[in-house]
């Protein structure tokens, strides 16, 4: 049964309300399969696991006459209407399933039906594709992820990726996470998820703070200079590109990592920043240091996703040291500047300032975004996912990408997303912005391979 009518919260309402033309509010993942999955029970997976476990997923948003968005069942949903085939027109000619995703990055969801689509595309080489498109307004990146691994034939949450095991805590941390206690919780999960925050920086706990915390992040984030204006930032178009690396081995991350004295999240974002180097010099502009806005997740990874799903992350702005040109320097300092991300509780205090933001008139809802979105480049995304292959109606799933929306009227999104010992790479962006994103993927790419090579 659904949930009625129900007014939406303040965060989720945030995510409704930025929604533009040239800047669509949507999550986009591709998962790639080994061959053809079985629709029927594909159909059937997704009517039990997604349509009937979740409300959002039957309910539509009606808006009342003061703007205020509320959940409504809808009563006449039909889920073929969000559920469908389609085939990959050119499939064999280079580029074909990259511009049929960006096609749809481009279009929005249609408001008069709950607010998702997942379209298998038939015909790519090698097997299936299915493109799942869903507001951000339903839920965050990571529990969609989750959400939608629970589709697979292992089962619920046999697929979804454990939590890092906890690691000592950095000095400074302890600080913060003993002020946060009244406001967690006991001071067991507290500490539990502190330490996961100093294990990878996107999987912090639920750590939320309420009230003077907003206005206080408020203010940390309005004191961030402008980011550098490059071909990257600018105005928006209607139009929106996709482009997905080649798998790339965990294991060789890893004895970078090892081998250099850094994080696997530490090679990538290094790696990020390098190839950001190299696309701004192959348009001949003097590279400098961007912010890129990271979600933090702020839902613990060892209970089930609620049936209410939602939004519960925060962001933190990290800056990639783009102006170094050594790797090895380059990894050192983006090291420097992870610690310091780890050690702020930046991203609880931004999730008690998105929460109030989604209380004000939208007009000021998008111009605080905005100006916050002037403070930086590009979104970045890093998230776990399975460890072990997982299958779906019959199918292997072969890779996994999948992007948030560039709030902000940010025209560039990058995602890292692992699964099976793989890692793959994801960029999508704006068309006035870079219009060819594979130029960034091989950048990412050439630029590995260089660290790699100094390494050795």
């Amino acid at each position: 049964m659904g949930l009625g009518h129900e007014r939406m919260s303040s965060v989720d309402a945030l995510w409704f309300h930025m929604e533009e033309p040239d800047n669509l509010m949507m999550i986009t993942s591709v998962l790639g399969f080994d061959g053809r999955m079985d629709f029927a029970r594909l159909r059937e997976l997704v009517r039990t696991r997604l349509v009937e476990r979740y409300p959002r997923f039957r309910q539509r948003v009606v808006v009342s006459r003061l703007g205020t968005p509320s959940w409504v069942d809808a009563e006449d949903f039909d889920l073929d209407a969000h559920l469908v085939r389609l085939p990959v027109p050119s499939a064999d000619e280079p580029g074909a399933l990259e511009a049929l995703v960006g096609q749809w990055m481009s279009t929005p969801l249609e408001r008069s039906r709950p607010l998702w689509q997942l379209h298998v595309l038939e015909g790519a080489p090698g097997g299936d594709v299915l493109l799942s498109r869903v507001h951000h307004c339903l839920a965050d990146g990571i529990a969609l992820a989750r959400v939608l691994l629970t589709l697979s034939d292992d089962g619920d949450d046999s697929a979804v990726a454990e939590a890092p095991a906890s690691r000592p805590a950095v000095v400074g941390l302890e600080k913060w996470t003993r002020r946060a206690l009244s406001a967690a919780g006991t001071a067991r999960a507290v500490l539990r998820k502190g330490a996961e925050l100093v294990a990878e920086p996107i999987l912090a706990g639920d750590l939320m703070r309420q009230g003077a915390l907003g206005a206080l992040a408020l203010g940390k984030l309005m004191a961030i200079p402008p980011d550098p204006r490059t071909p990257l930032h600018g105005p928006l178009g209607v139009h929106k590109r996709a482009a997905w690396s080649a798998s790339l081995s965990l294991e060789r991350v890893k004895a970078l990592g090892r081998a250099l004295d850094g994080t696997v999240n530490d090679v990538l974002l290094a790696t990020l920043a390098g190839a950001l180097r190299r696309y701004l010099e192959s348009l001949d502009v003097a590279p400098e240091d961007l912010h890129a806005l990271v979600p933090v997740n702020l839902r613990p990874l060892d209970v089930p996703v609620p049936r209410e799903l939602g939004n519960r992350f925060g962001v933190v702005f990290l800056r990639l040291p783009v102006h170094i040109e050594e790797p090895r320097r380059r990894l050192r300092e983006l090291s420097r500047r992870m610690l310091a991300v780890k050690r702020s509780p930046e991203a609880v205090v931004t999730f008690s300032a998105l929460e109030l933001l989604g209380l004000t008139p939208a007009p000021l809802e998008r111009a605080v975004v905005d100006l916050f979105g002037s403070k930086a480049t590009l979104v970045a995304t890093n998230v776990p996912g399975p460890r072990r292959p997982v299958t779906l109606a019959g199918a292997r799933l072969r890779e996994l990408t999948f992007w948030v929306p560039q709030t902000g009227h940010l025209g560039l999104g990058v995602s890292l997303f692992s699964y099976a010992g793989q890692v793959t790479v994801g960029v999508a962006s704006d068309a006035e912005r870079v219009p060819e994103p594979g130029a960034l993927v091989r950048a990412f790419h050439e630029e590995f391979e260089a660290l790699s090579s100094l390494a050795a």
